[in-house]
């Protein structure tokens, strides 16, 4: 149980640099803060691909899901930031 949520956090930040990178951040310091939000995205991610069925099974498709997320997340931070 404990190594499961260890994994799931290390997805979740990995998926955060990738949306990050994704995202075209411009700030150098930017990287911190996408980690940060990609904790966030993953479990958003997570949650809104179960809700609507498309829970993922393997170790990509956790990685997909969780960028997928962190992207949102990212995107939604900007907006609201602007």
């Amino acid at each position: 149980m404990v190594w499961q949520w260890i994994v799931k956090i290390l997805i979740w930040t990995l998926a955060g640099y990738l949306a990050g990178k994704l995202m075209k951040d411009e700030n150098p310091h930017g990287w911190i803060l996408n980690i940060i939000l990609g904790l966030v995205g993953g479990f958003v991610g997570s949650l809104i691909f179960s809700l609507i069925g498309l829970g993922a099974k393997s170790f990509i498709g956790d990685i997909l899901v969780s960028t997928v997320g962190a992207c949102i997340v990212i995107w939604l931070v900007r907006k609201i930031a602007k």
